[in-house]
This record gives C-alpha cells, structure tokens and sequence, in this order.
C-alpha cells in the first residue's frame, strides 16, 4: 500500500496518474494547502520542503521499512523503477525519458506556476511579470508542440513519466494564456492523453479535494504566498 499525501494541483495529478495508470493500490492523505496543512509536523518529516505530493510506500522493493518520497518528480522515477514500468529499461530510452521529465520540472512547470501567479493570484497586475511568463510558457509550448511533431508520446513511441509529468500543466492552458489550436502536435498528444482511462480516474479522484467555491480566499493567499524560513520554525 501506498500513502500519497495529495492535493489536487499539477504536481498532485501527475502521482494518480501514475498510480491509476499503474493500478498500484494506494490510500489518499489529503493535504489542504490553502489551510497550512502543509506545515504540520508530521508532515514536514515527509516532505522536508512543505509541498505536496509525497508518498509512503509501505512495501519498497528491498522488503525494509517504509521508504518515504517528497518531489514529483522524484516520486514518478521511484515508482516507475518499483515496478519496472513507463521507463526504459536500455540506456538510450531512459535517458530520453529522464531529460523531458526534468525539462517538466525546471521549465514547464516553474514557468506556468508563476503564469498562474502573476496572472491569477497577485494582488497588483504588473504587465512586465504577465507578459514574461506568458511569453516563457508559449514558449515552452512550442518546444513541446515541436518535440511531439514526429512520435506519439515525448519520449518517443510509449507512454512514460515524461508524458505523466507535463500533462498536468497543460491542462489549465486556457488561465495560461495559450490556444491549443496554435500547437497541433501538442494538441494532438494531449487530446490522447486526456482520452486515457487512467487519467480519467485521476482527474475523478481530485474532484472529491476541489473546493465548491473555486477562488483563493486571503487567509490561503496569505498561506500560499508569504512563506519564508520562519514559516517553517514557528
């Protein structure tokens, strides 16, 4: 059994995902960000950089003791080298897998993070901060609607972590500030994955987190937004 200390965010959808797609049985721990249960103790020994997801996995490979996980990234190669699935087993394959999974991470990610940021959540609209992220995201649009243009998944003809990782951020495009019609690979390759029955029940399972009222409130601004070291010592 695995434990997925989970919010329905980008970064929480990629592990049920994986999970679903997997069919790993897992247990959900619900962590609501926008309350500051992120920085509770018990969870801060999880995840040390008080963001979701993390897992528990109570039956690692080596039969020891529960091995615990925080960064998506990270969790999507641990459990695809668990179960020997969605990422090559030969030198060139994994490879290919690993630069898009890290180009996710440190691009895509991270640039459409604080698209939504200045676009959506920032008290005074600075059109510089809009534009550059704006810009940065379409950008990175195109580097993915370019690497699509000639395979079915990006690391090339299987499905992999590497899809797993960037689907989640494209899904809210339109708040992005992007048109899917202007990437056709892309949109191909996201229509495929939305299709998925895995991702389907990935999406369903988030439904069950997403607050009614889908606005971010002061008191979560003030939670998500002004964190500094000392958020973490009080």
């Amino acid at each position: 059994m695995i434990d997925l200390y989970y919010w329905p965010t980008p970064n929480g959808h990629k592990i049920t995902m994986f999970l679903e797609e997997a069919r790993l049985p897992y247990r959900i721990v619900p962590v609501d960000i926008g309350r500051g249960e992120q920085f509770e103790p018990a969870f801060l020994k999880i995840s040390p950089n008080n963001r979701i997801p993390a897992i528990v996995d109570h039956a690692p490979a080596d039969g020891g003791d529960p091995i615990s996980v925080f960064e998506s990234g990270a969790i999507l190669l641990y459990l695809a080298e668990k179960i020997g699935r969605f990422i090559p087993g030969d030198l060139r394959g994994r490879v290919e897998v690993l630069q898009w999974l890290f180009w996710q991470v440190g691009g895509l990610g991270p640039m459409a993070g604080q698209n939504h940021h200045f676009s959506q959540y920032a008290p005074e609209k600075i059109p510089y901060a809009i534009d550059r992220y704006v810009n940065e995201t379409n950008r990175l649009y195109g580097v993915l609607n370019k690497r699509l243009a000639d395979r079915p998944f990006v690391a090339g003809e299987a499905y992999s972590i590497a899809d797993m990782a960037s689907y989640p951020w494209i899904v809210p495009y339109e708040r992005q500030g992007q048109n899917l019609d202007d990437f056709p690979h892309l949109k191909r390759w996201f229509e495929a994955i939305q299709a998925r029955p895995a991702t389907r029940r990935a999406y369903e399972v988030g439904k069950a987190y997403q607050r009614r009222d889908a606005t971010v409130d002061e008191e979560a601004k003030k939670i998500l937004f002004g964190q500094t070291a000392a958020t973490l010592n009080r």
